[in-house]
């Protein structure tokens, strides 16, 4: 067994980027736009007005931002693919020239010992299939299933790894229960129609990818599960942490592991639908086997029943006025003491702990991988052009000392994916917030490593945790 501060052999050390994020070029090569796209040029509905349209320009600058992983001693490189790049409505055949693009970043990736990691979806529905219907409706899943197919066909030959949704809590309950996602409405019923549908294009996905892929390929999906703690040991607490920890993480990983939705999830949620839309035969497809499981993790959410508690938002992530939890809408989120990051989140690596050993009884046997964890600071070039955010080091440091220890204690952890490679679009936050490893000065496009960077890329090429101080 490895020291304390030391990874097992073959550890994987990656970043992670989305493609609304980064491209940009949104005009470009065929593509039309997605649910972001509108959502973003709708007035009020990001920070500063800010939109995707050029990002941080990753479309033309793909080789510059390889070159740039290569540097810093990246195993992997997780990267999405958009969908409207791909087919720009939703369904139909593929635009050659938006394929072209992504063949051309894994053979770079390749080319410089990078192993690629294949995100399908990261938010991104084309807009036609939104005015269809959107995520709601049980077409959009097979829609989704045929777009899978297509990409693996397409890059099958190049990518190992195969993730077929990233986040699809967010898709769902910030996208239709909240609203302060894309598409941006607030219906609880479409929010968990949206679930199960995306429940089921998993499913699909993943059998599709089956038949595309060569045997060596292993299919995945990334979870933003939450770790959901009660405020106190009060049975009205606890309630409350039950709650939502179902349509947090059992609304998803329920059909997705276990092929169910949990019972109570359907006794929680009865005032708000009577889960019709769930037809037979669909948690069995949702039930595919997996070859792994990404989990994405941040920050702990701290639950009460006492409607008078200190609370955020009503769903601990910076929601608005409307409520992201069907049924539940009357629980409190707590904000935890101590420190936080740049989002208002508490920093607590305990959590990622606890849920890499939750996922480790949940799925015995099932490899893990982080696929997103990191943290937003206020970054500024100092005199020198230098960014030095020692608050990001002293965070990477707790969470993969988090990891270190998961894996002492029995998981099967593989990789860990930083979030995010570059500073980028942070969805209705705009440019406000900067989770990069590399600063990006949005108005030149330069590039510049910050000192968490060089952290990093020591951790990376030792496989061992460095010392928690900056050079």
């Amino acid at each position: 067994m490895p020291g304390p501060t030391t990874f097992p052999h073959g550890f994987l050390w990656g970043a992670a980027t989305s493609a609304y994020q980064i491209e940009g070029a949104v005009r470009e090569d065929g593509r039309t736009p997605s649910v972001w796209d509108t959502f973003s040029h709708t007035p009020g509905r990001t920070a500063g007005g800010d939109t995707g349209d050029i990002a941080v320009d990753h479309y033309h600058r793909y080789r510059e931002d390889v070159a740039l992983m290569r540097d810093l001693g990246l195993g992997s490189y997780r990267f999405s693919v958009s969908w409207p790049r791909v087919q720009p409505t939703g369904r139909g055949p593929a635009v050659q020239r938006g394929l072209d693009f992504y063949r051309r970043l894994t053979d770079e990736l390749l080319s410089r010992g990078i192993q690629p990691a294949l995100t399908l979806y990261h938010w991104d529905l084309p807009q036609e299939l939104e005015d269809a219907g959107g995520w709601p409706e049980r077409d959009t899943a097979h829609r989704f299933a045929e777009y899978a197919g297509i990409v693996g066909e397409a890059l099958g030959d190049r990518v190992d790894l195969w993730i077929t949704l990233n986040e699809p809590w967010c898709s769902a309950f910030l996208g239709y229960g909240s609203g302060v996602h894309a598409p941006g409405r607030t219906d609880p019923v479409a929010a968990l129609r949206a679930a199960h549908h995306l429940n089921l294009a998993h499913g699909l996905a993943t059998q599709r990818l089956r038949t595309a892929l060569p045997a060596r390929a292993r299919v995945a999906v990334s979870l933003n599960s939450s770790v959901v703690r009660a405020l106190s040991a009060d049975p009205a607490d606890e309630d409350a942490r039950r709650r939502i920890d179902r349509l947090a993480n059992g609304v998803f990983h329920g059909p997705m592991l276990h092929g169910a939705y949990p019972a109570d999830l359907f006794t929680d949620t009865a005032r708000v639908t009577d889960w019709s839309f769930v037809r037979d035969g669909d948690l069995v497809t949702a039930h595919q086997p997996l070859d792994a499981l990404g989990l994405n993790y941040y920050t702990p959410s701290l639950v009460s029943s006492a409607p008078d508690s200190p609370t955020t938002r009503a769903d601990g992530h910076g929601a608005g006025a409307h409520s992201p939890w069907p049924g539940a809408d009357d629980v409190a989120f707590v904000q935890s003491p101590g420190e936080r990051t740049e989002m208002g989140w508490s920093v607590d690596p305990t959590g990622l702990h606890d849920l890499l050993m939750r996922y480790t009884r949940e799925a015995p046997g099932l490899p893990l991988y982080v696929t997103e964890n990191g943290a937003a600071y206020d970054d500024k070039p100092d005199a020198d052009g230098r960014v030095h955010d020692p608050q990001r080091i002293a965070y990477l440091h707790g969470h993969l000392s988090a990891v270190r220890r998961a894996i002492t204690d029995g998981a099967d952890v593989r990789g860990y994916y930083l979030w995010s490679l570059l500073d980028n679009f942070e969805w209705a936050y705009g440019y406000a917030k900067r989770f990069g490893a590399v600063y990006v000065d949005y108005a030149t496009q330069e590039r510049t490593p910050k000192s968490s960077a060089r952290w990093y890329a020591r951790a990376a090429r030792t496989n061992a945790l460095p010392a928690r101080t900056e050079r």
